[in-house]
């Protein structure tokens, strides 16, 4: 199998800024509710094309997050084709390999995979993110004293391997799971974003 991805990331959780998780140590609250949206622009899966389609992991993750055993639930864009969805299930549960297999590995249980209108609108650092009628989240980037965006690079941990990220806020953040036990409604907490070029 071959891939060959290039897209957006957009990530919120509860952490306050910045998110200790990305520097390897525990949670701010111990644990760590996240989604983490990886939207691919263009690119395919042995010849699929995958283009425009959103791949998201709604996350709860019981404790330092190099440990794993993370409790996920999946969405895919819901215009995905099966053979798209079939597609990015490979890459992002890590059965294809490549950099994206060594966040998958920190999964530990799946409870769901569905499908779900989502609406990724991210332009440069700043947007929002939207999955059905339960998930929401804005993005706002911190910018230096030149203007530029805020960056983090060279992580322990990363969802999006290889790649620095801007980091941002959340002024609203909404997530409710019942499966995962996430019930969040919380504003100006850790958002962060980024691009990707992910191939194996």
């Amino acid at each position: 199998m071959s891939y060959h991805l290039e897209g957006r990331l957009l990530e919120v959780c509860t952490c306050r800024v910045l998110c200790p998780c990305w520097i390897g140590e525990d949670a701010d609250s111990g644990t760590c509710d996240s989604i983490v949206a990886w939207h691919v622009d263009q690119g395919a899966v042995d010849g699929v094309d995958v283009a425009g389609n959103t791949f998201a992991a709604v996350c709860h993750i019981p404790g330092n997050i190099m440990e794993g055993n993370w409790t996920v639930a999946i969405y895919i864009s819901d215009q995905a084709s099966k053979e798209q969805e079939a597609s990015l299930m490979k890459v992002f549960t890590g059965q294809a390999g490549g950099p994206i297999a060594e966040v998958a590995k920190l999964i530990g249980t799946v409870v769901s995979v569905e499908r779900a209108p989502i609406g990724f609108d991210v332009v440069g650092a700043k947007g929002n993110l939207r999955i059905g009628t339960d998930y929401y989240a804005d993005l706002e980037p911190y910018t230096g004293p030149t203007g530029a965006n805020t960056t983090l690079s060279e992580t322990v941990f990363s969802t999006v391997p290889g790649a620095p990220v801007f980091v941002g806020r959340a002024p609203v953040y909404r997530s409710k799971n019942a499966a995962l036990g996430i019930d969040v409604d919380l504003k100006n907490h850790n958002a962060l974003q980024s691009t990707f070029m992910f191939e194996a």
